[in-house]
């Protein structure tokens, strides 16, 4: 049981599923929401961000096997991948009750991001438009959180699109380690397609265009802060762009940029009281 437990927890894509969670707490905490939403919408994005990660183990068992996944415990045979699917669903149902806890127009906005996360899972990821669910995804999340409000708004329109700027800026990235092995099992999305020196210099350009939304973006003169933030993700930015022209098979590419992302996070969530 203890086994099955933790090879779930793996399985589960732990990194993206907290990261994402904790971006949306932050951010529902930092437009005002009160303690009982900002719960429900952690429990809300937590389960739907659960169901995500395994919905992608369990399609992607067959292919995770022929490259000898190791990090992944369904290649290993530490869980079946059927046990995973059925994880996958109860999240996915579990994550519906806790959506509609936050009224039907945050509910319906936060189904329609996680069925749009999980066609990337099913479709998307080998294609040219593997981006997109995550750009629609990251967007809707910032909807979610201001429509969960008492006043239901809807996000500044810079908030949304920084948001979905992320998403695609960390899909970019987030392919980087596994690009051959994905390459090698049929996996053709949009930066196998650009190749890993393309999609490392893609990636920071595109996160940092985030950054200067979030800068920019809020009525008024950017803050120290917000200079700040955007003089450190040019650095990173910069700093990855230099060495994946240099040095194609080098981590920084992918560390930098995950360096902007995290960044923009903090910048975004920052300028919360702005978004509404």
């Amino acid at each position: 049981m203890l086994r099955t437990a933790r090879a779930l927890a793996l399985s589960c894509h732990p990194g993206p599923a907290v990261a994402v969670t904790l971006f949306a707490t932050a951010l529902a905490a930092g437009v005002g929401a009160s303690v009982g939403t900002t719960a429900a919408v952690c429990a809300a994005v937590l389960a739907g961000q659960l169901s995500v990660g395994w919905s992608n183990d369990w399609i992607d068992a067959a292919r995770d096997v022929v490259v000898g996944r190791t990090d992944k415990p369904v290649a290993t045979g530490a869980v079946t991948a059927a046990t995973v699917g059925r994880s996958a669903l109860v999240a996915a149902t579990a994550c519906a009750v806790l959506s509609f806890a936050l009224g039907w127009r945050a509910g319906l906005t936060h189904l329609a991001a996680v069925a749009v996360a999980w066609t990337y899972n099913a479709r998307l990821k080998s294609t040219p438009w593997s981006w997109l669910p995550y750009a629609v995804s990251f967007a809707l999340l910032a909807c979610v959180v201001t429509l969960a409000l008492p006043a239901r708004p809807v996000p500044a329109w810079w908030a949304a699109a920084a948001a979905g700027l992320l998403g695609v800026g960390a899909h970019l990235a987030n392919v980087l380690p596994d690009l051959e092995d994905d390459a090698a099992t049929g996996v053709r999305g949009l930066p196998h397609r650009l190749g890993r020196t393309r999609t490392s210099l893609l990636a920071p350009v595109v996160l940092l265009t985030a950054t200067g939304l979030v800068v920019a973006g809020p009525s008024g003169p950017p803050s120290p802060a917000g200079w700040a933030g955007a003089a450190a993700a040019t650095v990173l930015a910069v700093s990855a762009v230099v060495v994946a022209l240099r040095r194609t098979t080098s981590r920084v590419p992918f560390s930098a940029a995950i360096g902007v992302a995290a960044v923009d996070v903090v910048l975004l969530v920052a300028a919360a009281g702005s978004l509404v």
